[in-house]
């Protein structure tokens, strides 16, 4: 049950990036991924505190980039 309820948290971290992203659309590359690095920080640290295991934090959040990478990679091909 802490998987799961830590991979909702950080698909819902991932839909806040998406957000912010949005609304800096104009700002340059290295800020962009600048941000990506602390929403990832962020993802990690709520992880590692709910499960309480690295490795497993590590996994989840890899998990939960990647479904939301995907998702967001589907719709962008749909909406095209």
């Amino acid at each position: 049950m802490k998987v799961y309820t830590t991979l909702l948290l950080q698909l819902m971290i991932w839909s806040g990036y998406t957000f912010i992203d949005w609304l800096s659309k104009y700002d340059q590359l290295i800020y962009k991924v600048i941000m990506f690095f602390v929403f990832f920080y962020l993802a990690i640290i709520i992880g590692n505190y709910i499960i309480k295991s690295i490795r497993k934090t590590f996994f989840v959040t890899a998990l939960s980039l990647s479904l939301y990478g995907s998702f967001h990679f589907t719709m962008a091909v749909i909406g095209m």
